[in-house]
Formats: C-alpha cells, structure tokens, sequence
C-alpha cells in the first residue's frame, strides 16, 4: 500500500507502508472475520439454532488452527519470518501457542454451547468474544514489538472482562467481571511504564532491536532498563496469575461461567506465559542475572502460597483456582532455567494443561448445574455412585493435574523439574517436587468425596447430573489426550522442542 507523503521541500515522495505477509496473516484473519461474521449474522437473521453459534465458532477456530498448522512447514522451509513489517513473528514457538488457543476456543466453544442452553441464555456475543479473545492471545503469542505485545492483552483481556460477566443474572458474574477489570486495568499499566522505560533504556520497543542493543552497548546505569523489567514483570505476573498478583483469581474463577473459567485458565494463560517467555528469554536474554531472580521468587512464592492456600478451601472452584495458580508456578520453574529445553517443558506444560483444565470445569459446570452458583465440595459426595463414568474422567484429571504417572500432567511436571536440574537451579526443583506432594492433597480431598463419602442428607431431590453431549464429548477429548500423552509422550515432546522461540530480523 502506496500513500503520497509531503516533505520539508514541499515536494510529494512516496511513502511505502510496511510489507504484509498475507497468507502469514491468514489465520488471524479467519479469526477475526469469524467474529464478525456471527455479530453481523445474528443482527440481521432471524434467531439462529443455538448450535449454529458454538458450531461456527468451532469451525472458526479449527480452520485458524489448521492454518496455523500449513504455516509450520514453511517456517522448516524458509525459517522466522516477520508478518507485517517486523509486528508479529512466524515462527515455531508462536504457531505452537497458537494452535494450542485454538483448540482451547474451540473446546470452550463447546462447553458454552451446552451452559447457555441450561441457563436459558441467548449468548451470541458470547461465542465472538470468545473469538477475538483468542485473537488477542494470538497476537500475543507471535508478538516481536513490546508495543504489539500490549495491543495483544488488551484485545484479549477486554473480551474476557465481558466474557466474566456473561450471566446477567447472578451477582456473583458481575462482580468478578468488575474485580478482574479494575485490577487488571491497574496491570495494563504498570506493563505500559515498562515499556515505555525500556524504551528510554534502548531506544526501541522491537523485540530484536532491544536484544541486539543490549548485546552492542554496555549501560553504565541500568535503572532504568532494571526498572522496565520490573514493571513488565508485574504486568505479565497478573496475566499469568503468579504470586503476589494472584489475588484475583479466586474471586474472578468462582464467579465467572464455568466454561469462561475454563477457557481463562487454559488460553489466558498460554497466551500470557508465550509473551513473557519470548520478552524475557528472548529479547532480554543477555540481562538474565538481573530479571533471572524476580523469576525464581515468583516461582518459589506461587507454588508455595497456592499449595497452602488449597487446601484449606471447601469451593471446588477455588480450589481449582488456586491448582491453576500453583501451575502457573511449575511453569516458571521452566522459565528460570532460561534454557532450550526449559522453553520447551513450559510449552509442553502449557499444551497439557489447557486441555486437561478445560476437561475439569466441564465437569464442575456439570456438577453445579442449573445456577452454576453452588460449587461446594459437598456437590461431590456420592457421584461416584450417581455418575460413574463422569466421577472416573474426573478422577483422571485430578490425578493428571496432580502429577500421577501415566498421564499429560507427570509428562509436563517432569519436563520442566528436569530442566530445572540441568540448569543446576536445585532449589528451585526441589520446592516444586515439595509443591507437588501438597497439592496432592486437593486432589485427594475432591475423589474421596466422590468415591468413598455418601450423598448429603435430604439432597435426593436435587438436579440429576445431566451430561449432554457438548459437554460430554469435552470430557472425552480431555481424558483421551491426557492418557495419550501421559502413555505415549514422545510426539508431544518432539514438538514442543522443535518450539523454541526464534526473533525474525528481518
């Protein structure tokens, strides 16, 4: 694209626009459109079929992750290339986390569909929210300018601040929604300071600019260099819910719609998690003895606050919150390491724990049934009796986020406790192994209530556990990932390790 600019000498030059990769682009694209497709559709039709709304929205994420799929092969042809000027980064790291929140969008899709039926809400704005948050966190993950990396979490967590409150009719939505936009506007900032103070430092807000920078010139007064990779820290913490800034998630996770919860935990989170691997392993990865610390505190706080913190809970909700929190911080012990193979155990781990997160709330919004208010752990007692398939798929999740053998959640722990080790941070992995044994405990406490204590007294009238089939099929894709990767691991691995993060220069 082609515009007339004018110059000091009052003549007319050309001005060239940056070169757009449009077939890079593609993915994106079908992303977006999708989303606008089905606000303008539903405008001007007649009311739809409410399966119509979370079959286009799967089909919108499949056909982006298939895209996304084409695009692997050209990066093994032709290697990173830059998509709009130098914007956004095609690479295998980026592709890899894209695909993974396309499956998250789709799988959250699929759970929303059967939620607004029971609800009796008429939610299609729901389904393109659902879309351009995907979008966002897309961006995110193939974000090479600190700038872009920003408009990326806003158009993600915009959606998700109206995503939170998509039941009108319970408080508790709209109050989680309220709570997740205040203090996540308070994060967007600090992440914007940060920006704008690496920027002082280096004079550039793209990725391989700041990363060539560093490596030419020596700062004799770091500060403020220091002090940005403070501020982006605090940003990309809350995003990735890390301690101190895990306040929120409690509260937003026990009050949003089940699937929304799902789809935070799952796509949020890799998204959030693909910028702060590529920022600070990447673009900063000379500088790792002054930002490599904060990392190994968080890290060490996360895991330490979220196992304690667990288990004293009696809201299965929050409990999983607090789980997700605790993931969270496996996942930095594989960013510490500041390694190949630790990028690659957090992508596995990332990979592994969205499906098998979105599998476990579609059980809890199965089990809290109509209202999707109640998610005490006594909802629990006597499934096992009640729903016998549903209380054994559950059962697998838990003992996959637990870390049992044999599952996605073991895989994923020990690629990045591994990883840990051969960076010599022991401290680290041995909090982590220490971690994992406490937070079995949860665990624990949610089976024993469905296999072994018996139904609540005078509950016999409650809603029977219906499993419809969206829902179902959910819990099914969920639990046959989990055990395939957990039994026959070594594609997932191969793939992730084939996933390291690369800046285009170009």
């Amino acid at each position: 694209m082609t515009v007339l600019a004018q110059t000091t000498a009052g003549q007319r030059a050309p001005f060239v626009g940056p070169p757009i990769d449009w077939y890079g682009m593609s993915p994106i694209i079908v992303l977006l459109a999708g989303a606008l497709v089905l606000m303008v559709a539903a405008a001007l039709t007649p009311r739809w079929p409410r399966g119509l709304y979370a079959l286009g929205t799967v089909a919108t994420a499949g056909a982006s992750a298939v895209l996304f799929g084409f695009q692997w092969h050209r990066v093994d042809e032709e290697g990173p290339l830059g998509l709009v000027g130098r914007a956004l980064n095609l690479d295998h790291f980026g592709l890899f986390v894209a695909i993974t929140i396309c499956i998250a969008a789709a799988l959250a899709a699929l759970l929303l569909d059967d939620y607004l039926r029971r609800e009796e809400l008429d939610g299609i704005e729901l389904y393109a929210l659902l879309l351009c948050s995907a979008l966002g966190g897309v961006v995110m993950a193939m974000a090479n300018d600190l700038i872009v990396l920003f408009l990326g979490i806003e158009i993600l967590s915009i959606a998700l601040y109206v995503l939170a409150a998509g039941h009108a009719r319970r408080l508790d939505s709209q109050e989680s929604a309220l709570k997740y936009f205040v203090l996540g506007g308070f994060a967007s900032a600090f992440l914007l300071y940060g920006i704008a103070l690496v920027y002082g430092a280096t004079g550039s807000t793209n990725l391989a600019d700041v990363r060539a920078f560093l490596r030419a010139v020596t700062l004799l007064d770091s500060g403020l260099l220091l002090a940005g990779f403070g501020l982006l820290l605090v940003g990309l913490g809350f995003k990735i819910a890390a301690a101190p800034f895990h306040v929120w998630t409690p509260d937003v996770y026990q009050g949003a719609p089940s699937p929304v919860t799902g789809f935070m935990a799952s796509a949020a989170k890799a998204a959030a998690f693909a910028g702060l691997l590529r920022v600070f392993t990447q673009g900063f990865v000379d500088y790792q003895k002054d930002w490599k610390p904060a990392i190994f505190v968080i890290a060490v706080a996360t895991l330490a606050i979220s196992s304690i913190l667990a288990a004293v809970q009696t809201n299965v909700k929050r409990m999983l919150a607090y789980s997700s929190i605790n993931h969270a911080g496996f996942i930095l012990v594989g960013v510490e390491a500041v390694s190949d193979r630790g990028t690659a155990g957090s992508l596995l781990y990332l990979l592994a724990y969205a499906v098998l997160v979105l599998g476990t709330f579609a059980v809890v919004g199965l089990v809290g049934r109509t209202g999707d208010s109640d998610h005490s752990l006594a909802r629990y007692r006597g499934l096992g009796r009640e729903r016998p398939a549903l209380a054994l798929a559950f059962t697998v999740l838990l003992l996959a986020q637990a870390g049992v053998p044999l599952t996605s959640g073991f895989v994923a722990k020990f690629g990045v406790i591994t990883a840990a080790v051969d960076a010599r941070s022991y401290a680290i992995a041995i909090v982590a192994m220490l971690a994992a044994v406490i937070s079995a405990y949860l665990y624990l406490r949610i089976m024993v209530s469905m296999w072994l204590a018996d139904p609540v007294a005078g509950d016999d009238a409650r809603e029977r556990v219906r499993i419809p089939l969206s829902a179902g099929l959910v819990v099914v894709l969920a639990v046959g990932f989990t055990l395939v990767v957990g039994i026959a691991p070594g594609w997932a691995i191969d793939w992730a390790r084939n996933a390291v993060p690369v800046l285009a220069a170009n």
